[in-house]
């Protein structure tokens, strides 16, 4: 798993309702709302997070911490998902393209660039999610707060790595 969860998120998924029965999440609002957006990246934007928040509503706990760290973390591990198979299939490309252009010096390989770049992603991920849970000051809307920030930072590189896919 390219984009692992940090040791925190799976901290924070131990507080989350036990069975998935308990919440009313469902991932296809999300995907309605990316088919509307097409290639549009500001309409894609605006579809991060939108089954954890119908979730939200629609759970009879859904406004508690555990309830909303449920609906987040259900969409969060979505795009997870998403991001890896985007990672996987980029990574094939390039790694086609480096071996069609290998020992051509004007041309850098790909492969490790993405690589590299995605390893770097990581640790910036999880310093601006361990940020932002600062500033709940160790109160319990701390949680639901990191599981925001990293649905928020994983679909947004998903989305980077998709249309890097399409160039």
């Amino acid at each position: 798993m390219i984009a692992r969860l940090t040791g925190l998120a799976c901290l924070l998924a131990l507080a989350l309702p036990a069975t998935a029965q308990e919440l009313s999440f469902d991932i296809r609002h999300t995907r309605a709302c990316l088919d509307r957006a097409g290639a549009d990246a500001e309409g894609q934007r605006a579809c991060i997070g939108t089954s954890a928040n119908r979730c939200m509503d629609a759970t009879p706990m859904g406004s508690t911490t555990v309830g909303m760290g449920g609906c987040i973390d259900r969409e969060l591990q979505w795009w997870d998902a998403r991001l890896n198979a985007a990672y996987q299939r980029l990574m094939a490309r390039e790694r086609a393209d480096d071996a069609q252009f290998q020992g051509m010096a004007s041309v850098p390989p790909k492969a490790p660039a993405l690589r590299d770049m995605q390893r770097a992603w990581i640790p910036f991920r999880d310093a601006t999610c361990a940020y932002e849970r600062s500033w709940w000051g160790g109160g319990t809307g701390g949680g639901p707060a990191t599981l925001g920030c990293l649905l928020r930072m994983t679909a947004e590189q998903t989305l980077y790595l998709e249309k890097a896919g399409l160039e």
